[in-house]
């Protein structure tokens, strides 16, 4: 791999490529990167969804209203790969139903920066050491179904970050944090219409609720997860036998506080010189703001995530993300799927279309997604196929 700049790849995975001014930013946001190529082909969408190995992500809710007693999942996702070629985001996944109303589920998600040569002159023949940066999120959760129609999930998550390269003045110590998700599933019987019978389907997921992250084991230097609320809704129109569409749309909002824009200066007594004593530089109003930001701790983020936007709440709608969807299945063996998500352009622009398939054989099921960006700011999954492999096996829940 060519030479990059570790600075360089982080600017890129948080911000996409762009700046906003307030654009909300977060520690480990590869948390917030579709892994499994259903929910990608969906437009990264999964919180109301049908129950699939994949659900860990999205909501571990819909577990307890899984047909298989067991599956395992395994996920691969190139990244930036106009970049490189060496940087990809892969995800294990494994849940066990232990009856018809309760499963247990766990996962691996890892995410590879490559190797990355690092010199310290510009000598072509000196040696380069090699490091390879990388993140990693353990996860396990609980369901359990409270009615025949509504189901609960709990989730923790271990969560740890090495990108910090280390030198003769510079710790490597790698950062850690721990975070917890709070979901629900709400899934009717069938329904028979008229000309068809349908199914509604919706969910909510409080998702990666837990203290900052920090490299340097400091408030100063500290980032919020990327803490986040999915509500979704859908339904799903059974049209016979063998041929059903489900159509579904699902908003998100980061639980994080809007970042600051530039802090007031203040001049006592109007001389245009800031430098008197009472008097605040541009500079200096800024570092206050940055330094009053940085002192919110995660729960009071949570809830001043809400207010806080500077221009009010025509801001605070700007900082919601949705996307809509449609997936045609026949036979429950072959699966077409299209989306749309939408980002505010001041809020990080992510705008994109996707497609996706699914293709299932016995207790084997391969996924496949392409992402079409539609926005100015370049997505770093664009021109990128996702691929998912699934096994489900064991009895059917009906037969418990």
């Amino acid at each position: 791999m060519k030479k990059i700049s570790l600075l360089l790849i982080c600017f890129l995975i948080i911000s996409y490529a762009k700046a906003q001014e307030r654009a909300i930013t977060t520690g480990v946001p590869f948390l917030l990167v579709a892994a499994d190529a259903r929910a990608a082909g969906l437009a990264d969408q999964g919180v109301a969804t049908s129950a699939d190995a994949f659900s860990q992500q999205w909501n571990p809710a819909k577990y307890a209203f899984s047909e298989d007693k067991q599956g395992l999942s395994i996920s691969y996702t190139p990244y930036l790969t106009d970049l490189a070629n060496d940087i990809s985001l892969g995800q294990l996944t494994y849940y066990n139903k232990i009856n018809d109303k309760s499963a247990f589920a766990g996962s691996f998600r890892y995410f590879g920066f490559g190797d990355i040569e690092l010199r310290t002159t510009g000598d072509p023949n000196e040696a380069a050491r090699i490091v390879s940066p990388n993140e990693f999120a353990l996860d396990g959760s609980y369901s359990l179904k409270l009615s025949e129609k509504f189901s609960m999930a709990v989730a923790g998550r271990y969560i740890r970050s090495n990108l910090k390269i280390a030198s003769e003045d510079v710790d490597a110590s790698a950062a850690g944090s721990f975070a917890v998700d709070v979901a629900g599933f709400y899934q009717s019987e069938e329904i028979a219409y008229t000309d068809f019978n349908g199914r509604w389907r919706a969910g909510f997921n409080m998702q990666n609720l837990g203290p900052k992250i920090s490299y340097d084991n400091d408030d100063i230097s500290a980032n919020f997860l990327p803490a986040n609320l999915r509500l979704g809704g859908g339904f799903d129109f059974i049209l016979d036998d063998y041929n059903k569409v489900n159509l579904s749309v699902e908003f998100t909002k980061l639980l994080v506080p809007t970042p600051p824009g530039p802090g007031t200066p203040v001049d006592a007594n109007g001389d245009g010189d800031f430098t008197d004593p009472g008097d605040i530089s541009q500079e200096q109003a800024n570092t206050i703001n940055y330094n009053n930001y940085n002192d919110i701790g995660w729960v009071e983020g949570i809830f001043k995530s809400f207010t806080d936007a500077p221009d009010g709440f025509s801001e605070e709608l700007k900082e919601v993300t949705y996307s809509v969807s449609g997936e045609y299945m026949y036979q429950d063996a072959f699966a077409v799927r299209a989306g749309y998500f939408h980002e505010s352009p001041e809020k990080g622009a992510r705008q994109f279309f996707s497609l996706g398939a699914g293709f299932k054989y016995n207790i084997v099921k391969i996924d496949v997604s392409y992402l079409f960006s539609t926005s100015k700011v370049k997505n770093p999954l664009e021109n990128t196929l996702r691929f998912s492999l699934t096994f489900n096996f064991g009895d059917k829940y009906e037969t418990y």
